[in-house]
């Protein structure tokens, strides 16, 4: 239920500028797994059962609608708790890429630094959740 603050318009906008940036960057980083895919799949944990390849291009898809429904007032609630859901399937990959890039300093210290910026995302996903009517 929506409270009073809810419905002030600069709350509105901070949730729609938020799920814009959020949708977007989904978008960009969802069409980068098929445009230069050899990188998502060098990350994708051995543990996981299937093919890298499908699981990069899966996920890519994933990406990309979780972010259209996050610029589509609509589905907006939906797509952010589906953006948590993303969040927290992809960690195991952003935890292999440290293992992965061990012999490239400046790349792992990249995907080290990369782990806890999940925290964030996801708790932004989830205000977009909240305060989305």
């Amino acid at each position: 239920m929506a409270t009073l603050l809810d419905r002030l318009p600069h709350r509105r906008d901070a949730v729609r500028r938020d799920a814009t940036v959020m949708g977007s960057a989904l978008i960009g980083m969802g069409t980068l797994h098929f445009v230069v895919p050899g990188p998502f799949d060098s990350i994708v944990p051995q543990e996981i059962p299937g093919n890298p390849r499908t699981l990069t291009y899966a996920s890519g898809v994933a990406e990309a609608a979780i972010g259209v429904g996050l610029l589509v007032p609509r589905t907006r609630k939906r797509a952010a708790l589906a953006a948590v859901a993303l969040y927290v399937a992809v960690f195991p990959a952003n935890i292999n890429s440290v293992r992965v890039m061990w012999k490239k300093p400046l790349l792992r210290y990249g995907a080290i630094a990369r782990l806890p910026l999940q925290v964030p995302m996801i708790t932004r996903a989830l205000k977009i959740y909240r305060a989305t009517p």
